[in-house]
């Protein structure tokens, strides 16, 4: 079992290096907020259950950490985006679509 954990664990590390590349390597905060916030959440997960496959008697509280970090990392990155957005932090030229300032220009042509 401390072999399979050790491998989840190792995936889990992966996630969270490629996250941090991610970041580096984005062009604005928007895209580096996803990156980090996608692949920090898989790899903090996989690597926390790596190591409730080593350590089998950790493995209720594991799980409890588990799903906090499922409930609050996308809620804490989507608020840490939407405040950015508000606070007028450009989107890089590259973007599309910004769905968020076309949906409060569509509120403000209806009121």
């Amino acid at each position: 079992m401390a072999l399979i954990g050790s491998l989840i664990s190792l995936v889990g590390s992966l996630f969270l290096f490629l996250g941090a590349l991610g970041i580096l390597r984005l062009p604005d905060v928007y895209n580096r907020m996803q990156a980090g916030t996608k692949a920090t959440t898989i790899g903090s997960i996989l690597t926390i259950i790596g190591i409730g496959f080593a350590h089998p008697q950790w493995l209720p509280k594991l799980i409890i950490l588990v799903l906090f970090i499922l409930f609050t990392n996308p809620i804490s990155t989507h608020a840490l985006a939407r405040a950015a957005h508000f606070a007028g932090i450009k989107l890089t030229e590259r973007s599309i679509r910004d769905n968020l300032r076309e949906d409060k220009i569509e509120e403000e042509i209806n009121d």
